[in-house]
């Protein structure tokens, strides 16, 4: 059971002080009968909630596959640049937010939901999920990079030091510019991008391609998304 203004609220109804407002102008209806009362608690399983004529269906749980943008920005909402929730256009939770967060200029697999227990099971560093991503980069990358990235990288300085967990690094072509596959089991702030830097090079594209036992689906285009499959859903 649930009180009717959350209920209303957490369906993107409006502020929990629009729904209010909504409920005593009498344009909420459960089952049929007009209800003015925000505190009235109904069954959000089998209840009907009907805001003027349009039925406000309850869903508990969320989860979308986004295929991120680059210009997007990793949050719920942000003053100045697009969200990945704004993308999310066929949400019918206001409370979705992205697991984990990809760098603005990054492409590629993001987890959007309402589901904080996954989240906080996908992104605990005791858990050790693997974060894969697709990169080119200015400058080779040689065998000895596999190494390095294999023993930890310092991404700090000599002063505070501040070393990455072993890396699975492999070299898809190496050249003037360079292709890799690296996969990681964290995710600090800029940290593909810092140990690289290290060695004097520069990440010129970054995607990422899989969480855990979530892979990108190749179908989406960037910017465009999907409700995860019953199977996925059950892998995470």
């Amino acid at each position: 059971m649930i009180r009717l203004d959350k209920y209303l609220a957490e369906m993107g109804a409006g502020t929990r002080q629009e729904v209010k407002r909504y409920i005593r102008q009498g344009r909420i209806k459960v089952d049929g009968l007009t209800v003015k009362c925000p505190e009235m608690k109904v069954d959000e399983e089998i209840q009907k909630v009907v805001l003027d004529n349009t039925t406000i269906e309850y869903v508990s749980y969320e989860y979308y596959m986004l295929n991120k943008p680059a210009g997007v920005v990793s949050a719920t909402e942000d003053p100045r640049d697009k969200t990945v929730v704004d993308l999310i256009k066929s949400r019918k939770r206001n409370d979705l937010f992205p697991v984990g967060r990809l760098d603005k200029d990054t492409e590629g697999l993001l987890l959007i939901t309402n589901d904080g227990k996954l989240c906080h099971r996908l992104l605990s560093p005791k858990k050790h999920v693997d974060k894969c991503y697709y990169a080119v980069i200015d400058g080779r990358v040689t065998e000895a990079d596999v190494k390095a990235f294999r023993e930890g990288i310092n991404i700090g300085t000599l002063d505070d030091e501040e070393w990455t967990r072993p890396a699975e690094l492999k070299i898809i072509e190496s050249g003037n510019i360079s292709r890799i596959r690296l996969t990681i089991q964290e995710g600090r702030y800029h940290q593909i991008k810092r140990m690289f830097r290290v060695s004097g090079r520069e990440v010129r594209y970054l995607k990422r391609e899989r969480m855990g036992t979530l892979t990108l689906d190749d179908s989406l285009k960037p910017g465009q998304y999907r409700a995860l499959t019953k199977e996925e859903l059950e892998r995470l």
